[in-house]
Order: C-alpha cells, then structure tokens, then sequence
C-alpha cells in the first residue's frame, strides 16, 4: 500500500461510498450472508451505531473512500461486552493492495484504546484471502458453524476467528469500555 492513503473515522458523509463498496458483496458473493444490498440510509445508521461504543474507519486514497473496517457488539448479553465483532470490506478494485491490512490495524488498536479485549471476526468459508488476512493479524481459528446460511442455491459455512486485544483474560474485571 503506498502512503497516498488517509484512514479516518467515519462520518454519516461516508455512508454512500460505504453502501457502494458493501453492495457487490452482498448481490454477487456469499461472503455476506446478507440478500439485499442496504442504501445508503441503512448504511448510516450502522455507521451511527458503530461510532457510539465501537468504531467505523475509512480508507480514502485520493479524496476516494475505498475501503472501511468497523467494529460492533458481539452477542446481546451483558458479559460479552468487553468483546466485538470486526469486519473489512475493500472496493473490488483495490483488494490486495494493503489497505485492508492498515484499515484493520487502526482498528484493533481504536479498539483496544476504548477497552475492549477480544476481537472476533465472522468469515463464510471458503474465503482463503480472509483467512489469510486474519492469521497475519493474531487471530487465532476458533470455530466453525456448518451449514448455517443458505444463499446462492447453497449451505454455507462460517469460521470464527479471534484475537486478544491488549490485556486479554487477565484476572480481575476490567474496567467498562469506553
């Protein structure tokens, strides 16, 4: 990746470029389990949700945001607040380039800064760029569900992956993230 690059928070500005970025994956693949791209209002309100405890970054590359990382809640129960659940969508045109790999590392460092301890990433397999990617971060396989998503005519399967962030289990309660 070539240093022309801005990563940033997110602003609800944003929210178009995301969509337009989410929406090939979404009607032309299985690595999301979503059927229906979401506009650019529905785009924002996640936005809007992931920048109240966790976060939402942009990658702009010449004025152009090509690319975005966020971080949300894992689970509804309380416990697992102190973990969140990560994703990286890259345009199509830039993927391999290191903008995802950045977008994540300012993202997992975000996070750790706000307190959380663990980082989960949801990956429908086969997808070996993804894994690929999340081993070279610390994430460790953690899980598989077989068959959980249909989509495409076909079952689909999702690995689980996690990394500790900062102090990870350490004993004790931590304090609430922020």
């Amino acid at each position: 990746m070539t240093t022309d690059h801005v990563i940033r928070d997110a602003t609800l500005g944003d929210a178009d470029a995301c969509a337009a970025i989410y929406e090939p994956y979404v009607r032309d693949t299985t690595l999301s389990f979503e059927e229906m791209p979401p506009t650019g209002g529905e785009m924002a309100g996640r936005i809007a949700r992931a920048m109240e405890k966790h976060a939402w970054l942009v990658l702009e590359r010449d004025g152009e945001v090509v690319g975005y990382a966020y971080g949300g809640r894992l689970g509804v129960r309380p416990a697992y607040r102190w973990s969140c659940e990560v994703s990286v969508y890259m345009a199509r045109d830039r993927q391999r380039q290191g903008g995802g790999r950045a977008l994540y590392e300012a993202l997992l460092e975000r996070l750790e800064q706000r307190g959380y301890r663990q980082a989960l990433a949801v990956i429908s397999v086969p997808n070996e760029p993804s894994v690929g990617l999340h081993e070279s971060l610390g994430f460790k396989p953690v899980g598989l569900y077989e068959n959980v998503g249909y989509k495409k005519g076909q079952w689909l399967t999702t690995a689980w992956m996690q990394r500790q962030l900062g102090e990870g289990a350490s004993p004790g309660r931590p304090p609430e993230p922020r």
